[in-house]
């Protein structure tokens, strides 16, 4: 492995699931009364916007 190549991990997915899905836990509490439907929908949010931001930062590099 050379010293200079560039790994590039999915931390971005990461930290979209990590807020998304407390996030979506807490609205779907106080909308819907039910945290499984708030913390699928805050998963599926995380997933979108942290993939959507990984594969911007992987094109520009």
């Amino acid at each position: 492995m050379s010293k200079n190549k560039k790994i590039t991990g999915n931390t971005y997915l990461g930290v979209g699931i990590g807020v998304g899905l407390p996030l979506g836990a807490v609205l779907g509490l106080l909308i819907f009364d039910e945290l499984a439907i708030g913390a699928g929908m805050g998963l599926i949010f995380g997933i979108t916007v942290g993939t959507a931001i990984d594969s911007n930062k992987i094109k520009k590099e």
